[in-house]
């Protein structure tokens, strides 16, 4: 799965572009007044909330920001403001990987019509629901940016604390935990010492398609397109890029 959370990792660097910034808020605002919506707004007491809030700090977002879009969800129940819906969409990219989107929208109908013409444009297909969700599993991936050589102490420390899995590249490491266990790993690392670059619930895929280097390309120029659409909150895949592809895809980060 190197090839996946290579990409991962890029994903990281490139959503933190100030000239995505403004895109990158309004998701987590969205995340964040669903969360609120869904168990109330102390993040104390709702785990999803709370690794929503989190993962707003992560991305630098403003307070003020986090603080109205929790009072949002309150305006929502009582009847003002808009709906966001949650749905999942599914599909294959070219080569025969899996995407899996998670969505939150206004208005499922726009929302279904742009999924599917990015698809379209881009020589994949939008499938039906469950054609690919059965090989994704929810876990729990924190992300640390270090060296080498600090990644393979910080990787003990993980797996003290009750990580399921580690992979180590030359300057990160990436946590694999249960989804319960989240929280718990991140705050006994952030107790030794270890700065955490990211935290969140993702879709990790059981098995991979290795592609090649065509495939492998207009697979990450489909994924950008989806992340691009307003009402897409995380794209997935089980595609395994070639280490060439990524490095070429990194320099036009």
């Amino acid at each position: 799965m190197s090839g996946h959370s290579k990409w991962s990792q890029i994903k990281r660097q490139k959503g933190v572009a100030d000239a995505r910034r403004g895109q990158l808020f309004t998701k987590l605002a969205k995340e964040i007044t669903v969360a609120a919506r869904e168990a109330g707004g102390n993040p104390d007491t709702n785990f999803r909330l709370r690794m929503a809030v989190q993962r707003a700090r992560d991305s630098n977002m403003p307070l003020d920001n986090i603080e109205r879009a929790i009072k949002r969800a309150s305006a929502s129940e009582g009847g003002q403001g808009t709906e966001l819906v949650e749905t999942i969409y599914e599909g294959y990219a070219p080569g025969g990987a899996a995407i899996m989107l998670q969505v939150l929208t206004d208005n499922k109908n726009r929302t279904v019509s742009d999924v599917r013409s990015v698809f379209s444009r881009s020589q994949g297909s939008l499938g039906e629901s469950g054609c690919v969700a059965w090989n994704f599993e929810p876990k729990g991936l924190i992300a640390v940016d270090t060296s080498k050589e600090e990644a393979e102490k910080i990787a003990l420390l993980t797996i003290d604390a009750g990580a399921e899995d580690v992979k180590l590249y030359d300057n990160s490491i990436d946590i694999y935990t249960k989804l319960s266990d989240l929280e718990r790993v991140r705050q006994a690392l952030e107790g030794r010492g270890v700065t955490i670059s990211s935290a969140e619930a993702s879709m990790v895929p059981k098995t991979v398609v290795t592609l090649d280097e065509k495939a492998a390309m207009q697979t990450l120029r489909l994924m950008d397109k989806l992340e691009e659409l307003d009402d897409v909150q995380r794209v997935y895949t089980n595609a395994d890029f070639p280490e060439e592809v990524l490095a070429s895809y990194r320099a036009q980060a």
